[in-house]
C-alpha cells in the first residue's frame, strides 16, 4: 500500500470523528540555528504523492528556522482512535501560484490578519494589533486582499511515514514506509 493511500484513509476517520475538534492539527518539529529544537501545533492544508503543505509568515520563528534547516518532523495524534502517524523529511516552499491559490481562499478576516501580524515578534501592547488590523482593513476596503510578499507555505517531503496503532497491554503495531528510490520499503517495528 501506498503511505498517502493509508494516510488519506486515516485522515478521513479521524475527520469522521466527532470528538476530533481539529482533525488536521499536526505537531511541527523544526531545528534553530544552534541545533536546538522547537515543537509547535499547526494545520494541514493539502497533500497529495507529493508531500504535505502548510502555510506561514516567512519572517516568523518558524519561517526562520524552515529556511535555515530543512529537515523536519511531523506528528498527527488522534487519540479517541488511538492512532498516531509520524513524519520525517525536508521542506521545500510551494510555489507562488499555490501560495497565492490558498491565500485567496481563506476566510477575508484570516486574509487580514495575515497581513496585521508581525508573527513572533514582541508586541507592547494587544492595541497595537488591534490597530494594525483596523489599518490594513481599511487599507482593503472593498478591493481583493492580495498575498502578503512574507507569507507563503512549506511542502514537507517525506523519506519516512511511521503508522501506530494503539493496542492493549501496549502491545501497539507499527509500520514504516521509508522512500528508496521512487518507491517505497515497509516494514513492521517492534512497539
Amino acid at each position: 500500500m501506498n503511505p498517502f493511500t493509508k494516510f488519506s484513509d486515516w485522515l478521513t476517520k479521524a475527520c469522521e470523528t466527532k470528538a476530533i475538534v481539529e482533525p488536521t492539527s499536526m505537531c511541527l518539529a523544526t531545528v534553530d540555528e544552534n541545533g536546538c529544537p522547537s515543537a509547535r501545533m499547526i494545520l494541514l492544508k493539502q497533500f497529495d504523492e507529493r508531500g504535505f503543505c502548510f502555510f506561514t509568515n516567512l519572517t516568523s520563528r518558524k519561517g526562520k528556522e524552515l529556511t535555515h534547516n530543512q529537515n523536519v518532523a511531523l506528528c498527527f495524534y488522534w487519540g479517541v482512535l488511538g492512532r498516531q502517524i509520524r513524519i520525517e523529511g525536508k521542506v521545500e516552499r510551494v510555489s507562488l501560484e499555490e501560495a497565492d491559490e490558498y491565500f485567496a481562499s481563506r476566510r477575508r478576516g484570516s486574509q487580514i490578519g495575515a497581513w496585521a501580524s508581525k508573527q513572533s515578534y514582541e508586541m507592547k501592547e494587544w492595541s497595537e494589533f488591534e490597530e494594525r488590523i483596523k489599518k490594513i482593513s481599511e487599507d482593503f476596503r472593498d478591493q481583493e486582499i492580495p498575498r502578503p510578499p512574507f507569507w507563503s507555505g512549506f511542502r514537507v517531503i517525506p523519506k519516512r511515514i511511521e503508522f501506530w496503532e494503539e493496542g492493549e497491554f501496549r502491545i501497539h503495531k507499527r509500520e514504516v514506509f521509508e522512500r528508496a528510490g521512487s518507491g517505497w520499503e515497509v516494514k513492521k517495528i517492534y512497539p
